[in-house]
């Protein structure tokens, strides 16, 4: 008599993929009140600048089982200098800045330079790799752009959109700077939890994307994943207040220039 198979699924034995999210901007802007939100299901409204915090966690998104390895990274000037190396290792990063402050949104250009730099970098080693008839999304471990080959997702969370009546940056605005360098674009609350665990389910699934494009010799961003505004969106106008924010969504919708009806990536 054959031996008794099981009934269940495999698919529990498998281990979670592993992917590494760098989480970056100027201090104050909420950084470390999005990572422990999405831990800890914590908001504090404390400020206490951070120099370098590390946390795990596990999520299913899509049936699929992934382990996060987050870095919640300095935001002061005087602290940027110690970015490790291994903190440009990372396969994607959430760039924060704070929708009533415009000067950290502009400092994110600081920090998306150096994730220009190290793109650029393991995109010459995905042509290295190729050339050699490797498959560049086979990345070798370690720390900083060593052999890495696949380019790192970006994502930009303007935190705070529950404080409407202070908002310097529209949101048209954070999605403007963030399509012109290639970022994907989210706005959020930590202390309400709006979007958190939909904007890192949303890294996820961009850097699966990335991957899986390597994996078949084609650049990440020849493919761009597209995202709707409706949910962040609506999310936003309804913490206006049920009657304005509806009034809002309905306005961006179907009137003016067509804007947000033509958007394409949020």
């Amino acid at each position: 008599m054959p031996p008794h198979t099981p009934s269940h699924s495999t698919s529990s034995t498998v281990p979670p993929t592993p992917i590494s999210i760098t989480i970056c901007g100027d201090g104050g802007c909420g950084k470390s009140s999005i990572t422990l939100r999405l831990v800890r299901s914590q908001w504090t409204s404390e400020y206490d600048p951070t120099i370098e915090d590390s946390y795990s966690i596990t999520r299913r998104i899509d049936g699929s089982v992934y382990h996060l390895s987050l870095t919640d990274t300095a935001g002061q000037e005087e602290y940027r200098g110690m970015w490790a190396s291994s903190n440009l290792g990372a396969d994607a990063f959430l760039l924060v800045y704070d929708i009533t402050s415009r000067d950290s949104l502009e400092a994110l250009g600081y920090f998306n330079d150096l994730i220009d730099m190290e793109a650029e970098t393991r995109l010459d080693n995905a042509a290295r790799a190729m050339k050699a008839g490797v498959s560049p999304a086979l990345e070798r471990g370690g720390a900083g752009s060593g052999g890495r080959t696949v380019p790192p997702v970006k994502i930009v969370a303007g935190n705070k959109c529950d404080l409407q009546e202070s908002r310097t940056v529209p949101a048209a605005a954070g999605l403007e700077w963030s399509r012109r360098r290639g970022c994907g674009f989210m706005e959020t609350s930590a202390r309400l939890e709006v979007n958190i665990e939909e904007t890192f389910a949303l890294i996820v699934r961009r850097v699966v994307e990335a991957r899986r494009l390597a994996g078949m010799g084609r650049m990440p961003l020849d493919s761009p994943v597209v995202t709707h505004p409706s949910t962040s969106l609506a999310i936003v106008c309804l913490s206006m207040g049920e009657r304005t924010g509806s009034r809002v969504l309905r306005r961006l919708w179907s009137g003016g220039d067509g804007f947000w009806r033509s958007l394409r990536c949020w």
